[in-house]
């Protein structure tokens, strides 16, 4: 109505209108309004700032350019002009050998999914997801990593680092081989991936994890280590709470007292232990009483002997106690036996060359003898004559020479 300010206007029964005060907005209302539109603003800034961005040569973007896809491109980097609004990132099936710091670009403050699956990576240098503070998901599978720098999502302020957003990390299959265990041991202990919650570890030919490996990953609930060739582990299952272990198809033969002390210490954990080759002999009976005891394994019905043949595919909680026997007395004697007989055939061909080296020197052997037999005679007569006042005679081609004289004095005595 014209002439009213801040006031509502209301219309009479008899259709005139009337000014009347409008009530006044709390300040508190007003505290809070501030800071939402303040957000909206902001939201839309960067909604138009991702709108306007444009999309990587060879890949394609959606619409604004939130998902992003770079997929069999043939790529050796990462493109340098990937919009900063993105939100979910595939680069896969390329020839990508290195990532480094600034492999990225600019910092991809939104990015929430990362994929990176099939690009034949090699090298992960450090700070090379530093620049992702919001990043959730991470898949580095199908590669061939032999190098992996421990400080590859944050650099390490006073030896530990700072946690990063990542939660699920998929590096299946992406392990050049076993050897690269010690590196990303070391990735998991600096303390950059405390927010882990799902570790994808499965197909890379591990055979050991070193001890406490994971014992860093304060949130980690499900841990994936499928299809590796682990025997045993030693320390490597501490200060976890997890509920999900997949330790199927490996070479496990049983689980040490230590391994199983640990797994009986997380309450919600479930251990799937199916197709690994046990052994069922006199160092299975702890761990099949362990078994019988827990419910921690998934269908621990179904865990078969591997060995010896007489318990071959047999279910290892119907192997009974007294069928958990050891050979190892019978092999140490065979053993025993083997080394008996090597000694002996050894000793005798000593013997043998010995022999045949006496034969080959026996003229020098025998001169020798001779000697040595004059020698010892020439010394025991000198002695009985010097003991009967003689004079030595003197020896000459093995013959005495005797002077007269001394003969004569000899002989009269």
């Amino acid at each position: 109505m014209p002439g009213c300010s801040l006031v509502q206007s209301l219309c009479r029964p008899d259709g005139a209108r009337v000014c009347v005060p409008s009530r006044p907005i709390p300040p508190l209302t007003l505290s809070l309004l501030l800071p939402l539109f303040l957000l909206l603003l902001q939201l839309h800034g960067s909604a138009a700032a991702a709108a306007s961005s444009p999309c990587p040569r060879f890949c394609e973007c959606s619409e604004p350019p939130t998902r992003v896809k770079c997929v069999n491109r043939q790529l050796s980097s990462i493109p340098s002009d990937i919009p900063a609004g993105v939100e979910r990132l595939f680069i896969t099936g390329n020839s990508i050998s290195t990532l480094g710091a600034g492999a990225f670009g600019q910092r991809l403050e939104h990015l929430l999914n990362l994929n990176l699956s099939d690009n034949k990576i090699e090298s992960i240098e450090a700070l090379a997801f530093a620049s992702m503070p919001s990043l959730r998901q991470l898949d580095l599978s199908n590669n061939r990593i032999s190098t992996l720098h421990p400080e590859a999502f944050g650099g390490a302020g006073g030896g530990v680092a700072s946690p990063h957003s990542l939660q699920e990390l998929n590096l299946s299959r992406a392990l050049l081989n076993g050897s690269v265990a010690e590196q990303v041991s070391d990735l998991l202990q600096n303390g950059s991936l405390a927010n882990l919650v799902h570790l994808e570890m499965s197909d890379n030919d591990l055979f050991y994890m070193p001890a406490r490996a994971f014992s860093r990953l304060t949130s980690l609930r499900q841990l994936q280590l499928r299809n590796n060739s682990f025997v045993s582990f030693r320390d490597t299952f501490q200060d976890l709470n997890l509920q999900l272990l997949d330790l199927r198809f490996n070479a496990l033969k049983t689980l040490g007292n230590g391994t199983m002390a640990e797994l009986s210490s997380q309450p919600q954990l479930r251990v799937d232990l199916r197709d690994n080759p046990f052994v069922c002999d006199c160092g299975l009976k702890d761990f099949r009483a362990w078994l019988q005891s827990t419910d921690k394994v998934v269908e621990k019905d179904s865990l078969l002997c591997s060995s010896p043949e007489s318990l071959g595919n047999k279910p290892v909680l119907q192997a009974r106690y007294s069928d958990l026997q050891c050979s190892f007395q019978g092999d140490m004697e065979s053993a025993l036996q083997t080394s008996y007989v090597f000694l002996g055939l050894v000793l005798a061909l000593i013997g043998v060359i010995f022999m045949f080296v006496l034969y080959l020197n026996r003229k020098g052997i025998k001169k020798w003898l001779n000697n040595f037999r004059d020698a010892c005679r020439d010394h025991m007569e000198g002695y009985h004559y010097r003991t009967c006042g003689v004079t030595v005679p003197k020896r000459k081609s093995g013959r005495l020479l005797e002077d007269d004289a001394s003969l004569q004095t000899f002989r009269s005595e």
